[in-house]
């Protein structure tokens, strides 16, 4: 079963909320942070990405940078645009984004679980990542950003948060990019937190190393801690969990630099080995097992040839990893898409127009649109015990940073 878990958040007034919201801190780089924080002192991004705030070319991974974290942290407390909660409650968390709209339910979860697989995961982590989210969360003793699960949705779950919205929000927030993000507290959990115990399994959707960082910080306070009891606050790890009948998941495209040696009229002879080409396609895949592909001011349909061997396995069927294995690797030497730089990730919300001016500026050779991978795709490989290909999904809309802390 799984076991979520009211907590007394620190948070930010309603009426600051809005400054103090920030993107998620592995979305942007540094100069990108430290524009979107520009002329607001109050922007969590301060604490998230406190390299902002120190000397341009700063190692990010500095005892200075951590140590301006904590800085930043308790200046947002003691202005008090952060305050802590008086009891210990669950949230409803509401993402708009455009005609698409998730409600989810933002808890703390059991690391206990995380580390027995109840909570399962489908993406490995970079030590380096960890490294620096463990260290933050252990300077602050706080978990500054949710982890985004996900589950497969039951009914009375539904109608319990149907029913409690129709209260009036603690936060209603649209940020600058357009998203609106509304919070509700329920301060009477006992019913939502029993329904949870009928939810066999909860996913990471997104924020493997937010959640990697936590088991990993539990570990050292656990190690510190005299009289250990498992019901420390350093326990659990904040979490927002949405129904899988909602989650929205991105393609997350591909552009590579050259195509390795080959010309054009050689490349697109060696993808005829396996892959049915049409010219003029749309440049978005209509369904599962097409790909489109921009080349030379022109969009390519790509298709599996009815005489290619079919992959076999949960993950080999994945089309990131069919263009993986039959197209990327083999004809284009991308052996390692983690660590080879001439091939580049473009997340689905910017849209094919982005591939096309990354072509046509040469600044790629190639540009490959894909059809997202499905929500019980990535349910499938979790269940499976197996890893999902690097970059296979995007999630929109993301969470915000700074308006629900859990402090451990």
């Amino acid at each position: 079963m799984a076991v979520i878990r009211p907590f007394r958040a620190l948070r930010p007034r309603p009426e600051q909320a809005e400054f103090v919201a920030s993107v998620p801190y592995d979305v942007v780089n540094t100069e990108e942070a430290r524009e979107l924080a520009k002329g607001n002192p109050l922007s969590f991004l301060h604490v998230s990405r406190p390299e902002i705030d120190l000397p341009p070319g700063t190692d990010i991974h500095s005892d200075a940078v951590y140590r301006k974290a904590v800085e930043n942290f308790e200046k947002l407390i003691a202005a008090a645009p952060l305050e802590t909660e008086a009891k210990p409650s669950l949230y409803l968390y509401r993402l708009i984004m455009g005609d698409h709209q998730q409600i989810g339910i933002a808890a703390v979860c059991s690391i206990d679980e995380y580390d027995n697989g109840t909570i399962r995961r489908h993406e490995r982590t970079r030590r380096d990542k960890e490294d620096d989210r463990t260290r933050h969360m252990l300077m602050l003793r706080a978990q500054t950003g949710p982890v985004f699960l996900t589950y497969r949705r039951r009914s009375e779950i539904d109608e319990q948060v149907s029913a409690a919205i129709t209260a009036a929000p603690l936060f209603d927030v649209t940020a600058p990019d357009g998203v609106r993000h509304t919070i509700w507290r329920v301060s009477e959990t006992e019913q939502l937190v029993k329904s949870f115990e009928s939810v066999p399994l909860l996913y990471i959707a997104d924020g493997h190393h937010r959640a990697a960082s936590a088991a990993r910080a539990r570990a050292e306070l656990k190690e510190q801690s005299f009289a250990h009891t498992g019901k420390e606050d350093y326990n659990y790890f904040l979490t927002v969990i949405f129904p899988d009948s909602q989650v929205r998941i991105l393609a997350y495209n591909r552009t590579v630099q050259d195509l390795n040696g080959l010309s054009k009229e050689e490349f697109l002879n060696a993808i005829r080995r396996q892959f049915t080409i049409t010219e003029n396609a749309k440049p978005q895949p209509q369904q599962r097992g097409q790909w489109s592909m921009y080349l030379d001011g022109k969009w390519y349909g790509l298709q599996l040839s009815p005489d290619s061997t079919l992959p076999v396995g949960t993950v080999a069927l994945l089309d990131v990893s069919v263009l993986q294995e039959r197209l990327l690797d083999p004809i284009l030497g991308i052996k390692d898409i983690r660590t080879d730089k001439r091939v580049d990730f473009i997340g689905g919300l910017r849209g094919t127009r982005e591939l096309e001016r990354l072509v046509d500026e040469g600044k790629a050779a190639v540009a490959f649109s894909l059809y997202p991978t499905t929500v019980e795709e990535l349910l499938m490989v979790s269940d499976a015990n197996e890893i999902m290909p690097p970059k296979s999904t995007w999630f929109e809309p993301k969470l915000r940073d700074g308006l629900l802390i859990h402090t451990i």
